[in-house]
């Protein structure tokens, strides 16, 4: 099977780690953000796409027929309630759940016998003081996999999502949050975006097949 990786917020971060773990590993991989990856490499292909905009979305990806979905584009805005900015609250839900459902509707009729889809999520989905808007949207992925999970099972598809704690990407040091700032976990230091790839890479592989409908935390022992 020709192994072609769809990966979102492939131009920094997590997504941009998981798009080099993968071309390391053979894949070919389309790469999904606005601005162009940091990528040189004959396998790689950039989608320029505002994901904000998720009408363009399916129209966008008719003409591809990757054998792995990974959707890593995330934003995180943090507030108490009595402070809550609900037009972040909609981006957010937009950004990770509403493009996680239109690119799961539009490629999972078109993905192979063994096919994958991983999604980005958080530690925070069970719950997190001052993130709620971001934790909900986070818990949605987490519904959605398991759903899909017994739905495309039957085809051999798995979908899981992997839910890094704080990880060293822009979006740590973003000001926005500096009212709630991350806390280092018990390892003494923050999750790094290579760690978050080598557990999607796996998931990805044949030697993941058995494993669907799961949450798998890379906290550092934050959840202790």
């Amino acid at each position: 099977m020709d192994r072609h990786a769809l990966v979102t917020g492939a131009s920094s971060g997590i997504g941009a780690a998981i798009v080099e773990r993968l071309l390391c590993d053979g894949w070919r991989v389309t790469g999904i953000s606005r601005r162009p990856g940091p990528f040189d490499h004959p396998a790689f292909a950039h989608l320029a796409l505002d994901l904000a905009d998720v009408e363009t979305i399916a129209a966008a990806v008719t003409g591809l027929a990757p054998t792995a979905l990974v959707h890593a584009a995330g934003l995180l805005k943090v507030a108490p309630l009595g402070s809550l900015d609900h037009d972040d609250g909609a981006a957010m839900w937009r950004l990770h759940v509403d493009v996680a459902e239109r690119l799961a509707d539009a490629l999972a009729p078109r993905l192979p016998q063994g096919g994958r889809i991983v999604f980005i999520g958080s530690r925070t989905a069970s719950g997190a003081a001052g993130r709620g808007q971001y934790a909900a949207t986070k818990a949605a992925l987490v519904a959605l996999a398991r759903s899909w999970a017994s739905e495309l099972a039957p085809r051999g598809i798995t979908v899981n999502v992997v839910a890094p704690a704080a990880t060293e990407t822009p979006m740590l040091k973003d000001p926005s949050r500096a009212t709630l700032a991350p806390k280092l976990p018990p390892i003494g230091r923050f999750i790094r975006p290579e760690e978050v790839a080598a557990a999607v890479a796996f998931l990805l592989s044949a030697d993941a097949a058995a494993i669907t409908g799961q949450q798998l935390v890379i906290c550092g022992g934050s959840s202790l």
